[in-house]
Order: structure tokens, then sequence, then C-alpha cells
């Protein structure tokens, strides 16, 4: 399974690329996008953000997409500047028809450190140990390795979530109706 990570930002957006196949990963590629108010305006940033992601399917050629899912920003400028890039990211992916799989930061963390409180410095050490050191020898982002995580994250839970998913839903009928109470 090809899994894409993205790690959404207003600055710098994160994508990385794995393939699973049983408890064995790869990393694919990964790349981090500059998307920088300072020096890009808005309508340039988010195309490069649009050409960025849809560069990064067609090379990878992902099956599914995991992103960070929304979190609540203090700064509601700041927030909604990510909802922007996050929004034309995921319209690239819903293009290709690709499905998409949103994970809290803190499930990602846990997943790939044991920690939900883990720092991205231990997150991108984890990733290194995950994928190999030569596999990611040139990652000097931490938006790169916040992608692969999220993919790996994704790849370590797609099963469960993908039975959770298609598991019946149980229903709980009441066992009999009292007399004249119907």
């Amino acid at each position: 399974m090809r899994i894409l990570g993205i790690d959404p930002g207003s600055n710098f957006l994160g994508l990385g690329c794995i393939e699973t196949q049983g408890s064995k990963i790869e990393c694919i590629g990964y790349r981090t996008l500059n998307v920088s108010a300072k020096v890009l305006r808005l309508e340039q940033k988010l195309r490069a953000i649009y050409l960025g992601v849809e560069k990064a399917i067609q090379d990878w050629k992902p099956q599914e997409v995991a992103v960070e899912d929304v979190f609540f920003a203090k700064n509601v400028k700041s927030a909604l500047k990510l909802g922007q890039a996050r929004g034309v990211a995921l319209g690239v992916v819903s293009f290709y028809e690709i499905p998409i799989f949103e994970y809290a930061a803190t499930e990602v963390k846990k997943t790939i450190t044991g920690s939900g409180r883990a720092e991205k410095e231990q997150v991108f050490r984890m990733v290194s140990l995950f994928l190999g050191r030569a596999a990611v020898e040139n990652l000097d982002k931490i938006d790169s390795s916040d992608a692969l995580a999220i993919a790996i994250c994704h790849g370590q839970s797609r099963k469960s979530r993908l039975l959770l998913s298609s598991a019946p839903q149980k229903r709980s009928f009441p066992r009999s109706v009292p007399k004249g109470k119907t």
C-alpha cells in the first residue's frame, strides 16, 4: 500500500510517501513546499501548494492519503491561513479520487514515539529509525518528517480503521414492550 502523508502548514507544507508491505515500511520520497507569506502572495502560495501536491501524486502514485487533522488555534488569522493551505491540498487529492484519512497530531506522535506529547525532534528521530537512516539522510525539514510520520501512522493503523468502518454496528433494542405500552 502506497501512502502519501501531508503535514499542512501555512508557510511550509510537508509531503512524505511510504510503501507498506506487511510490517515492512519503505520510504518512496519526501519534500517540503516553501510557501512562506514573505516570499509569495496568497494566490501564488495556493497555486504552489496545488502544483506541489499534484506533482507528489503524479510522481509517487499513492493509493491513500493521510493528513493531520484540524486543530484549534489561538490565532484566528493563522487558523484561516492553515485552513486555506489544507483545503487546497485536500482538493487536489479529492480531484484524483484518492481516499483521505485524518489523524490528530497526538495520535501520530503516540503511534510513532509512544507519547502523544513528543517533541518534533523525537518524531524526526523515530521516523529515521522506522525508515532507515540512508532513506532519510537528506531529511532536513521537520515538515517532511512530520508528513512521513503521518503516513507511517496510517500504515500502522489502517487495518484497524478499515475493520472498524466495515463492522456492523451493534444496535440495542428493548427486550420486550410492556403490555399496554405500544
